[in-house]
């Protein structure tokens, strides 16, 4: 067979082509592998539509009894005080030889915070009281002088009114007794004088200890040990003025500066609220004190003393705060209605019931509410479904839904 007849067995017909076009062996896998490509498609892109990122707004829902800022009249920002403190120093000029305080300590009234180089007054003080000892002992033998006085003028009074002695030695007698009572009085008031000085010494020695005057918390330490404290400044800076300050934490309150155009909004015992910048989600019930009666003239306002009803360690001195005072004081707890307070931007409807959509982590998750008829401002009481703390979304978007995955707006 040559060439040309091998080529025309290979070549297929066209009836060949036709035939193997119409197998239909080949056509259900080519079919289902397009559909399962398109379920494939689907599958991912309902994945993304339903699992995306969602941004929203949220905000904290509150108790009605938390004294929200719904009732203030007034807000100002002021800084919080001591109303007891004191830099601790020496009454006297001395060394520092024990400096036993440091900041942040706790004391207690009258415990010894440093001591002073004692020795000179130590030696004053066993000086004035030998001299007191000294001047003791001379009364007591002006007195036994004036007693044995006092015997032999009586004797020579009596020798004398019966003749066996001149009358001149009764009367010398009786002038040396009124003269030893002198002397015996004299020398009483040298012996006070003597138990003075002793006791100026022994304060003098006293001083060389400083002491708390009242119990509360050292917020700095001015001297340390072989420095020199006096209770004057000497200049140079080569004395120091004091030990250290300490602060009564009992006695701390809030300073405001009040605009005087708005100062005949406040009251003093009007209930207040402060919250401090450092603790912005904390919220201290308050009232004011008083209203200190003059003015600033530069900046127009008038201060206003705030108390704090509630002590705590975490309010320190020079702390800023801003105070919210309120219309009326708090109901007592049995008026307080139940529930919590929420933005009314936070309720919904969703297929005729209203709803709130509530933070878990990076979730939200979809309560059924029955809002309260009563208003609070542009707040909205919930008897029940949410919680103090719990964060709602504000305003959420048709889109949202129960489990949807979100992220919290920067504010």
């Amino acid at each position: 067979m040559d060439n040309a007849d091998l080529l025309k067995e290979l070549r297929i017909e066209r009836h060949q082509r036709e035939d193997q076009g119409r197998d239909p062996g080949r056509w259900p896998w080519l079919a289902g592998g397009a559909i399962a490509i398109l379920l494939l498609l689907g599958g991912i892109g309902w994945a993304w539509l339903g699992h995306r990122v969602v941004t929203v707004q949220v905000a904290q829902a509150v108790s009605p009894g938390s004294d929200s800022e719904a009732g203030a009249v007034l807000q100002a920002t002021g800084y919080v005080t001591a109303r007891r403190q004191a830099t601790v120093s020496a009454q006297i000029t001395g060394t520092l030889t024990a400096v036993l305080i440091e900041e942040g300590d706790h004391v207690r009234q009258g415990q010894v915070l440093a001591r002073l180089d004692d020795s000179g007054y130590k030696a004053n003080l066993a000086a004035a009281r030998a001299q007191a000892d000294a001047a003791h002992a001379l009364l007591a033998q002006n007195r036994a002088q004036l007693a044995q006085s006092e015997h032999d003028a009586a004797r020579l009074q009596s020798l004398a009114a019966r003749g066996l002695v001149s009358r001149q030695s009764a009367e010398q007698a009786r002038t040396q007794v009124d003269s030893l009572r002198a002397q015996l009085h004299a020398q009483q008031q040298q012996a006070r004088s003597a138990d003075a000085q002793a006791k100026v010494a022994k304060v003098n020695f006293d001083y060389t200890v400083v002491r708390a005057p009242f119990s509360g918390v050292v917020t700095t330490k001015d001297a340390q040990v072989g420095e020199i404290i006096s209770p004057l400044s000497a200049g140079g800076g080569f004395t120091r003025t004091g030990v250290g300050t300490i602060v009564d934490m009992d006695s701390l309150e809030v300073d405001v500066d009040v605009n005087e155009a708005y100062i005949g909004r406040i009251k003093p015992g009007m209930a207040a609220e402060a919250v401090l910048d450092a603790y912005p989600d904390w919220k201290i019930p308050a009232h004011v004190v008083a209203i200190v009666p003059t003015a600033d003239r530069g900046k127009a306002t008038i201060k206003v003393r705030v108390a704090l009803q509630r002590k705590d360690a975490r309010v320190v001195p020079d702390m800023g705060a801003r105070v919210s005072f309120l219309e009326e004081r708090p109901q007592t707890e049995a008026q307080v209605p139940q529930g919590v307070l929420v933005p009314a931007a936070a309720i919904v409807q969703r297929d005729g019931h209203s709803v709130v959509f509530v933070l878990d982590g990076d979730r939200v998750h979809r309560r059924t509410v029955s809002p309260a008829p009563r208003t609070y401002g542009e707040l909205r009481l919930l008897p029940a479904a949410v919680k103090p703390g719990d964060r709602v979304v504000i305003a959420p978007p048709a889109g949202l839904r129960d489990g949807s995955d979100v992220r919290t707006a920067k504010p």
